[in-house]
């Protein structure tokens, strides 16, 4: 996990969360235009939809929404292209590894800046049945209804 005290969260997959359970998280640098940082400062961005992929040995970035920016003019980004990611081969290694385990998959989970980087948190994710899910919120309501408890 990473350090939060000097990263500016841009957006968070939070459908992820309760779609997946998370079973290893890795930090990634990803390659984008100008226009496509502009806006990311503006947090003009989308992970709900996205996902990555290993492709001849490197991961990309598909389906991650990054909106227009409105002064680039005609130099500006597709808003859902593919986006590659960069991390060390030996990352890449470990993750198609647990990637090409059944059921599992890379998901990212959130978009931060780190030292004025653009950074994404990827995870390595496995499936929720429709019973965990419901598990999940069944605690979540459990645990509010706790702290109103307390909180009176």
């Amino acid at each position: 996990m990473t350090d939060n005290k000097n990263n500016k969260n841009i957006t968070t997959n939070r459908k992820a969360r309760h779609e997946y359970h998370i079973i290893q998280t890795y930090e990634a640098g990803i390659s984008l235009t100008g226009s496509e940082v502009k806006a990311l400062r503006e947090s003009n961005a989308n992970l709900t939809d996205a996902y990555a992929v290993i492709k001849e040995g490197e991961v990309w970035l598909l389906n991650a929404f990054i909106g227009i920016y409105k002064q680039a003019n005609i130099n500006n980004h597709e808003p859902t292209r593919k986006r590659r990611l960069l991390l060390h081969k030996s990352e890449i290694r470990k993750i198609r590894k647990a990637v090409d385990e059944k059921g599992n998959t890379l998901v990212p989970l959130r978009l931060y800046f780190k030292g004025g980087k653009v950074k994404v948190e990827l995870a390595i994710a496995k499936g929720k049945k429709t019973f965990d899910k419901r598990d999940d919120i069944a605690k979540r309501d459990m645990k509010r209804n706790m702290e109103r408890k307390i909180k009176l």
